[in-house]
């Protein structure tokens, strides 16, 4: 029986060269604060906008500025949702069971709401 109840994105990970020009242009632009960073402010590996964006540092990055990294969706069940998706041609992560690629590589971290 296919997963019967909801999920919904709660966040986009991104990859970027200059994450203190993203941190300021989320922030200031566009109103967006950050909620949580990993690392120092000074020095951040990544941060967590209100909104749902999330910025990784990478300065060796040689692909175009925002590169999505991941999609984190929230969802009901979390067992449950785990159970559905593993259903299908998905494979495990090394981050964790609740992170898994589609078989055209976009990954995935699995939330419980």
């Amino acid at each position: 029986m296919p997963y019967s109840k909801t999920s919904y994105l709660e966040h986009t990970a991104i990859r970027v060269k200059d994450i203190h020009w993203h941190i300021r242009f989320f922030t200031e632009a566009l109103g967006m604060p950050v909620r949580s960073v990993q690392g120092s402010r000074e020095d951040p590996i990544q941060v967590w906008t209100m909104g749902g964006v999330q910025i990784v540092a990478d300065q060796t990055f040689d692909g175009p500025e925002g590169r999505m990294v991941h999609l984190g969706i929230k969802t009901d069940d979390l067992a449950a949702a785990l159970e559905e998706v593993y259903k299908w041609d998905v494979r495990e992560l090394p981050q964790g069971h609740n992170w898994f690629a589609t078989p055209d590589g976009l990954a995935i971290e699995l939330m419980q709401d």
